[in-house]
This record gives structure tokens, sequence and C-alpha cells, in this order.
């Protein structure tokens, strides 16, 4: 056969090779790397096959010619792979584009001169026709630019393979062989075009480029080259705990982690990456679904399987990953294993079983001291205050004792009654019936009850209500807020002390104040009524007196009055007294009465010395 011919047709089946590489790479065209290797090949291809016509030519113009199509590929093609190699590598992503103006500035250049050839002959000084008549009919006699783009080309492959080495020795396995493809790929033409410089007369540096396409179309089928670049890999195991199954735009799982054979033990069993997730990920339907929905959003879910005779809880994060645009190149499936944290919650519900039987007790424990513990109580007052009217001077030491048993009974029935109505209102029982009701006529009510007990202390206690205010409040709730504030005051007033009521009203508000003189209330219990705590245990007043009751009657007092929409609020100085004020809301009655006096009621009962 003619070498003519047969070099030709070597030299289209290199272009041949060359397009299938450009095809494949076309296929994946949203990766900036895969359109740069698509520009590579069809330089390359250019070359080759303007080479072939170049060949086949048999007049000087047909060379000519044959060389113009040659230059659409010759001074590109080391650029289009330096700039390849600097996508994949991740180099300067912010000044990509000024590195692109700058690799391509020579090739331009050389490509107008060529152009422009024949008014200048910086290219091609000359050509001359073969002696020998043999392939190629015509040689050229090189330019001095020529000398310049051959330094080039030279310079850029070097370049290209310097920024590889770090690479490698830092990339995982996978990554290697990526590099190593990519290297030989270069290397060929290179190789090809050295030969070509010790013997001008054939070029067979396209044909170098024919070795370059069977190795790329190999790295592209046996490799995953292109798949993904070195920066997503960097992404998934930079620091990672959790498993990670990566994978690539066609939904094969490309690379994981050694957590994720944890996760999923089939990634062992697996000979060869990439593999279909669909295959390796077959017993959790739920997660392919997730897997295969196109939405390019980030999303996390709950996971769950089982592994043995266990299961295992996970929270996945599924992240699309992106290389320097907008169109994902691939995906990153993470696994966080919960599973410790669910059984924790397993136990914690089997606790707030527990908590509720416990509580259903606590119910019936309370039935029981409102039946079976008030009223005995409640019989015990009523028989101390009828043997308290009998005369107890023949035995004083006897009559003290009587006093304190009857204090004693009265405080712990107090008690009984208000830890009684504090559970009946934690629990939702307490009706709220709010009706208008005379302020004046309340509070003489309420007093009328305390009158007692502030006798035995010689308190007086003086009201000073307009007889027209109304409030509108619930009333057992009120008389309980009265009860409980006057109790308190009269309880911490020395003997002799004053008690005063007083209320005001202002914007259908009525502010309820009740002062006393007595020993004040502690840092500690105002620290603790401030802080709306639910109940307390009474530390002491300034008084002195041993603090051990339980405080019941201000939080209830504090809760009704909430339920109205009114607050309690107090201000206290040691020894000098206390003030609580309280807001319900009220009114001024139409009905007009004479003005009242100040009502000053004086209990007084007789007590042994």
């Amino acid at each position: 056969m003619d070498t003519r011919l047969w070099m030709s047709v070597l030299l289209c089946f290199a272009t041949a090779l060359m397009l299938f590489v450009l095809f494949l790479s076309y296929r994946k065209r949203h990766l900036q790397v895969a359109r740069t290797m698509v520009y590579m090949m069809a330089a390359a291809s250019c070359y080759a096959l303007g080479y072939a016509f170049e060949i086949l030519s048999v007049t000087l113009d047909g060379v000519k010619l044959s060389l113009q199509f040659e230059y659409l590929g010759i001074p590109f093609v080391s650029a289009f792979w330096l700039l390849m190699v600097i996508q994949f590598t991740g180099l300067a992503a912010p000044y990509r584009k000024w590195l692109a103006l700058l690799l391509f500035l020579i090739p331009s250049i050389t490509f107008l001169l060529h152009l422009t050839n024949e008014w200048h002959h910086l290219v091609y000084a000359g050509y001359f026709p073969n002696p020998d008549d043999t392939v190629p009919l015509y040689n050229t006699l090189k330019g001095p630019w020529y000398a310049v783009h051959g330094v080039y080309n030279y310079t850029i492959l070097l370049l290209g393979i310097l920024l590889f080495i770090p690479m490698y020795i830092r990339a995982l396995p996978i990554v290697r062989k990526q590099i190593v493809l990519l290297i030989l790929g270069a290397a060929a033409p290179m190789l090809f075009n050295i030969g070509y410089m010790f013997n001008t007369i054939i070029d067979f540096t396209p044909l170098g480029f024919a070795v370059s396409g069977v190795v790329y179309a190999w790295g592209i089928f046996r490799f995953g080259l292109l798949r993904l670049t070195p920066l997503a890999y960097a992404k998934m195991f930079d620091t990672v705990r959790d498993g990670v199954v990566l994978l690539d735009y066609e939904n094969q799982i490309v690379n994981h982690n050694r957590a994720a054979e944890e996760v999923f033990p089939e990634l062992v069993q697996t000979k060869s990456f990439p593999a279909f997730g669909k295959d390796i990920l077959a017993t959790s339907p739920e997660l392919l679904q997730r897997i295969s929905t196109v939405g390019f959003q980030d999303e996390r879910f709950a996971f769950q399987r089982l592994l043995g005779d266990r299961h295992m809880y996970y929270i996945c994060s599924l992240t699309y990953i992106y290389d320097t645009g907008t169109t994902p190149i691939g995906k990153m499936l993470m696994f966080s294993d919960i599973t410790e944290l669910k059984e924790n919650e397993e136990r914690l519900r089997e606790k707030s079983q527990q908590l509720s039987q416990l509580n259903a007790f606590k119910d019936k424990l309370f039935t029981v001291m409102a039946h079976d513990i008030r009223d005995p109580i409640a019989l015990l007052v009523s028989l101390t205050e009828l043997l308290g009217e009998e005369p107890t001077d023949t035995d004083i030491a006897s009559a003290e004792v009587f006093q304190e048993i009857r204090r004693q009974i009265r405080a712990t029935f107090q008690l009984v009654d208000n830890l009684l109505d504090w559970y009946r209102s934690q629990n939702g029982e307490v009706a709220f019936r709010p009706q208008a009701w005379n302020l004046q006529q309340v509070i003489r009510q309420a007093l009328s009850l305390a009158g007692a007990r502030a006798g035995m202390k010689n308190i007086q206690i003086s009201e000073q209500i307009d007889e027209r205010l109304t409030v509108n409040a619930d009333k057992e709730m009120l008389d309980l807020i009265f009860r409980n504030l006057l109790s308190n005051a009269i309880k911490y007033t020395d003997i002799d002390g004053k008690i005063e009521l007083s209320a005001s009203i202002e914007h259908n508000e009525v502010t309820v104040s009740i002062s006393d003189n007595g020993s004040g209330i502690d840092e500690e219990t105002a620290r603790l009524l401030r802080h709306d705590e639910l109940f307390f245990k009474e530390p002491g007043f300034a008084s002195g007196e041993d603090g051990s009751e339980m405080r019941f009657g201000l939080v209830l007092t504090r809760e009704f009055l909430r339920m109205h929409g009114g607050n309690l609020r107090f201000e206290s100085s040691a020894g000098q007294g206390t003030t609580f004020q309280f807001t319900l809301p009220g009114d001024v009655s139409s009905r007009v009465e004479s003005d009242s006096e100040e009502t000053v009621v004086k209990a007084y009962e007789g007590h042994l010395n």
C-alpha cells in the first residue's frame, strides 16, 4: 500500500478515536473538566485530520490549505490540556478566567500569525519539495515564531505534570489512577513530537493523539475519569466521621468511606466501583427513591434499617456537589448514627409511662387526703373551738398546752385546705365563674372571719373602701385571696400592731392594698415569691420565728389572681412591715350612697398570762 495512503488511514483512525473521546466527554458536558476535554479533543482532531489532508495533497496550495486547517487545533491543544489540569486540581479557582486569558494569549497569536504567514513568514519561512518524492511532498522551513510556540508547548506540558505531582502524593487511589491517565494522555503526543524534532521529515505527533484517545477512553470506562474532580473527593473525606457515600450524576456509587460500610455491608462485597446504587441499595427502596429524585435541593431525612438483630437509626443528609458552575456533578450521602439517641428516647418513654402511673397514684392520694384526712381534721378544729370556750383559769399550764394544740390543728387544717385547693387549680378542677361583687361587703365578710385571730394579738384592722367599688371576680376565689392575705398579715404582725386595707380604681382596674407594720419578709422568701416558685417551705421572717410551714397560701393567691387577669406584688422592709397589692377588673357602681366612714374592727379575745 502507498505510504501516503496508509498514513492517511492511520490519521483518520486517530481522528475517529479522538472524536469518540469527544463524544464521551460531551455526554458529561455539565462538568467543566469534561467541556475542556471536548475542546482539547476537537483541536487534536483538527490537527490529525488536517495532517491527513496534507499528506494526500499533491500541490503546494493543497499543503498550505491543509496547514490552515491543522492550525485550527495545533496552537490550542497544549493550552486546553493545562486548563484541564488546573480545573482537575482545583487550583486558583477565583482567578481562573484571568489564567485562561493568559494561557491562550500565545496560541491565539500563533493562529493569527499562521493565518497571515504569507505576509511576514514568522511561522514558516518557506516551503520546498521533498527531493525523494516521499511523505510529505513538501517540507517546511521553520520561522522564528515556530520556535517560540514550540518552547511554549513544552513549558505548558512540563508545568501541568509538576502541578499533578503534589496532588498525586496526597490523592486517593482512584484519583491517582486518573492523574496517571491524564499524564500518559499528554505524554504520548509529546514523545512523538520529540521524535519529529530529531527527524524533521515526517511528523507523527497526530498519531500520538490517537494513543491519547485510547488512554482517555479507557480511563473514562475503567476508572470513572471525568466523573468527579478531586475537590469532590476532598470534600467528602476530609475529617468526616459519619458514613459517607459519594454518587455521580448517574446515581452510581463512585466511592465511600469505612463508616459507610458499617451502614451498608453490601459495599464491602462490591468488587469494583463505580457501581449502580440501585444494585447496592436494593434493600432500601425508600432511600433509592430519595436519591433518584431530581430537585437539586439538599435535604435531611430519617432512615432506619435492620442490621443483625438490632434496629439502626440514622439521620441522612443528601447534599448536591457542584464544581464551579450551577449544575450539580454528583451527590454526597451522609449517615449520622442516632441509634443510641433513639434507644434513650425509648427508655425515656418508658420512664414517662412510669411517671404517668405515679401521677395517677398522686391523684388517688389527694382524693384520699380530701376525704379521709381533711374531714377528721375539720372535726378536731370544731372540737377545739368548743373546748376553747370553757374557762381554763384553773389550770394555766394545761390551758397553754391546749391553746398550742388548737393553733397547730388550725394551721394543719389550713395547710390541707390550701393544698387541696392548689391541687384542684393545677388539675383545672376549679370552676371559674366571675360575677360583679361589692368589694366593701366582701372585705368586711373576710374581716369578720379573721377578727378572732386578730383580737388574740390585740391587732387593729382598718379598712377604707369606697362602698361603690365593685369587682368582677369568682366569689370563692376572692374569699380565698383575702383569707390568705389577712391570715399572712395577722401571723407576722406583732401584738398591738396595725393592718390597713384600702382600694382605688383606675381605667376599670381596681387595686387593693393590704398593709401591716409587722416583721416584714426576709430576702430568701422575697426571692422565691418574685421567681414564681410553685411552692416552697417558709425559711422564716425577720422576726426570727421558726418558719417550717409550706407557703401554699400565697401561691394560690397568685394563681387565682392570674386567672382573673390580675397580678400580685409586694413591698417589704425588715421590722417595718409589708404591703401586698393586687389588681382585679372592676368598676364604680351607679348606686349612690352616703360616704362611708372609716370602719375600725377591733377584735379582742382574752388570753392567759
